[in-house]
């Protein structure tokens, strides 16, 4: 176990002087890398911002249930109990036919066309707030409220709300589609930076081979230091996200202040930093295994 220990110790450390010694090389493929992984870390923190700004600039999903003339006011506590007990709804409201009258009677030039009308025709309502997230639930409700006793009609206001799923679903399915398309172009780039490295040393591997080197011990110097360079990128990465999320915020300030006290733009969180490092490392070890892989053999003595 110690001697396994330290052969992939000396490997690691004969890989990080590799990257020293050209450092010039080194830095240009850390930052194209660095680049290429700032793109969908960036977008999926945008999105993140996104969902936590969205609330303030948009009003909850709403349900209203009107009901008949006719209904009584037990009829109408009823059919808000029946609301109140449905785990899409977070709030109900009751509107009087009364108090809805008088509110119409504020509206400029009503006040009269009402007083012609001599009755009140408005009926009593209950608006109900959806939770987050419950917007399908807020539908088939809908749709058992319909055939309660003496509802007359029920309206969903949730076109805006579909919109807004729909953008965020989008979003995500881009920053799906740009990680795997920048997953592979890192891949090639981890390749042909392996490739390089394999044919500046090919006499070297070519004399271990002679000696009885076996494959894995040659191809993990070249492991480490493809896993090491997408590391490298990871870390500049998560530093150009957190610079750019912070640059945002002194635009957005007005905006955070209506959050609350002291609030930011959310970042990537410790554990998504950790998920991208990661994945670059298991995209730096995928694209130096499969160069090493793809030329050994071609290197046979």
């Amino acid at each position: 176990m110690k001697s396994w220990l330290r052969e992939h110790l000396l490997a690691l450390l004969d890989s990080a002087g590799r990257m020293v010694r050209h450092s010039p090389a080194t830095v240009l493929n850390v930052l194209v890398i660095g680049l290429a992984l700032s793109l969908p870390a960036g977008l999926f923190v945008a999105i993140k911002s996104a969902a936590l700004l969205a609330p303030e600039r948009t009003p909850d999903a709403q349900l209203t249930v009107f009901m008949a003339t006719s209904a009584t006011r037990a009829e109408l506590e009823a059919a808000a109990t029946r609301l109140r007990a449905h785990p899409a709804v977070a709030r109900t409201e009751i509107i009087l036919k009364e108090k809805a009258l008088d509110s119409l009677k504020d509206t400029a030039g009503m006040a009269g066309v009402i007083e012609e009308l001599g009755r009140n025709p408005l009926p009593d309502a209950v608006v109900v707030s959806a939770r987050p997230g419950a917007l399908d639930q807020l539908e088939g409700l809908r749709d058992q409220a319909r055939g309660w006793p003496a509802v007359e009609h029920v309206q969903l206001d949730s076109i805006w709300a579909r919109q807004l799923e729909d953008a965020v679903r989008a979003g995500r399915r881009a920053v799906a589609l740009v990680g795997m398309l920048l997953a592979v172009g890192l891949v090639a780039v981890s390749f042909n930076t392996i490739r390089l490295q394999v044919l500046a040393r090919r006499e070297e591997i070519e004399v271990s081979k002679l000696i009885g080197a076996t494959n894995a011990f040659i191809r993990r110097p070249f492991l480490y230091f493809g896993t090491l360079q997408c590391l490298l990128g990871a870390l500049l990465a998560w530093a150009l996200v957190a610079a750019a999320t912070r640059s945002l915020e002194s635009h957005l300030g007005s905006l955070l202040d209506a959050l609350g006290p002291d609030q930011r733009l959310p970042g990537l969180s410790a554990p998504e930093a950790g998920v991208l490092a990661l994945l670059a490392a298991a995209i730096g070890w995928a694209g130096a295994w499969m160069s090493v892989s793809f030329f050994l053999h071609k290197l046979d003595p």
